[in-house]
């Protein structure tokens, strides 16, 4: 393993585009979601008794769970790793790259594009780095196959095609 993918083995990795998203969320949630929250637990506060107003609890709940996610969101934002797409090579698989396999099991070709845990959306082929099918294709080369241990049973897929 090359330096750069064991410092990327331990980081949070994103695409330009993923960290733009991260940041969007991250205003939103300081800005107009604090601005919610904060307006739940002013109104839960006028139902009066404090120790028995239910709402005001679950409000003061929603704030801790709101501000933990701003946390975790500024943590990551900070650490992050942005892989920018024009740098990426696609002699191997990596992230940022898609990867074109052909699933001997089901006979059947499947494109994937293979992201950073947080960018991670399996229902439209963007598989994480993290993620058992991921990690057992990145690194490999077109032409070359791996066997991955999935929910279903071990499939073997045989690397088509890279591109970005």
């Amino acid at each position: 393993m090359s330096n750069r993918q064991h410092e990327l083995s331990n980081k949070t990795v994103v695409s330009v585009e993923g960290m733009r998203k991260l940041e969007e969320k991250l205003q939103y949630l300081t800005t107009i979601r604090r601005a919610e929250v904060a307006e739940m637990i002013a109104v839960a506060r006028g139902f009066g008794d404090l120790s028995e107003n239910a709402e005001y609890d679950e409000a003061k709940n929603e704030q801790s769970r709101l501000e933990a996610e701003i946390i975790d969101l500024e943590n990551t934002i900070r650490t992050a790793i942005v892989i920018d797409d024009s740098e990426v090579s696609t002699d191997r698989v990596n992230i940022g790259t898609t990867v074109k396999v052909f699933d001997s099991e089901l006979k059947e070709e499947a494109e994937y594009t293979i992201v950073g845990a947080r960018e991670s959306d399996p229902m439209n082929n963007r598989i994480s780095n993290e993620s058992p099918m991921g990690a057992a294709l990145l690194g490999k080369k077109k032409g070359q196959t791996v066997k991955v241990q999935a929910p279903g049973g071990l499939i073997s897929l045989k690397v088509l095609d890279i591109h970005r």
